[in-house]
């Protein structure tokens, strides 16, 4: 049986960083990269596969948001899987990280429908649906790691509908630990705040370069797959985030939404073009 690592939204930020650290820290016959990219999805397995005894990153170039794209992955999944069932009895999914997602900036009603609804599709859809047809390729042993956000904990003026989905990833992961625990498959939920990624760029559709106050991907993703290997339900690396996380169980909901509305204004640019035509990076690989 061949034992695979999947990763989602690969191709840059926490998720190209999960790639790296699990590609050196861990022992898979393969390592899937999924994104939309194909360029950087390639640049990476380069880069992997340079610093391994054998190949083992697979670039995997695939649009997985929404209803379409989990049937996409279903299809793509049961086809290996059958191929191999034949050689080394298929596939054993012993790892999967669900980090694909993206965020926007803005006040909901200045903020394009479709791309809200996008961000749900990805976020919420595609996540959801990854889980489920890749939950009969899960042995005891096995690991989910979902990427949700600190702002899963607390609903979020300006930043609505991306705090309401990443809330959604947050439940979502751990009542599905607690259906799995009896299997011996494990689901951390990980809600990182803000890290030096490309996240700003996608969700302040370019007005923001680079997210404020960033921290060092590698810690958090090092810190994530030490919680999540220890059967730890949510990861959260830093001091603060953990105050945050504690705050929103004894702060008013409202007056966080209506604080962080008010006075946690974040850039945005607005754009008269379709948002999915006009956007410069891909909605998929970004969390």
């Amino acid at each position: 049986m061949r034992n695979i690592a999947i990763i989602t939204g690969a191709s840059s930020g926490l998720g190209k960083e999960f790639s790296i650290q699990i590609s050196k820290k861990y022992d898979f016959d393969e390592i899937w990269l999924i994104a939309r990219r194909q360029d950087k999805l390639e640049e990476l397995a380069e880069e992997i596969n340079s610093q391994s005894k054998f190949p083992i990153a697979r670039p995997i170039v695939m649009d997985i948001q929404g209803k379409e794209g989990v049937k996409k992955f279903e299809a793509f999944l049961k086809e290996e899987n059958e191929k191999l069932e034949k050689i080394e009895s298929g596939i054993n999914i012993e790892l999967l990280i669900n980090n694909a997602g993206f965020g926007t900036y803005g006040p909901f009603e200045e903020t394009p429908l479709d791309r809200q609804l996008d961000m749900i599709d990805l976020n919420c859809t595609a996540l959801t649906g990854i889980c489920g047809v890749a939950l009969p390729f899960l042995k005891k042993g096995s690991h989910i790691i979902n990427t949700a956000s600190l702002a899963a904990f607390m609903p979020l003026g300006n930043f609505a509908v991306y705090a309401a989905s990443k809330a959604y990833v947050l439940n979502f992961s751990i009542a599905l630990a607690a259906e799995l625990k009896d299997k011996g498959i494990e689901v951390c939920a990980l809600c990182p705040g803000s890290v030096s990624t490309e996240f700003a760029k996608v969700a302040s559709n370019g007005a923001r370069k680079e997210v404020k106050g960033g921290h060092d991907p590698v810690k958090v993703v090092a810190h994530c797959l030490k919680k999540a290997y220890k059967n730890k339900k949510v990861a959260l690396w830093h001091v603060k985030w953990n105050f945050n996380a504690f705050l929103s169980r004894i702060v008013s909901r409202y007056s966080v939404a209506r604080i962080t509305y008010k006075y946690n204004k974040r850039p945005y640019k607005q754009d008269k073009k379709n948002t999915n035509e006009s956007e410069a990076v891909s909605l998929s690989e970004f969390n």
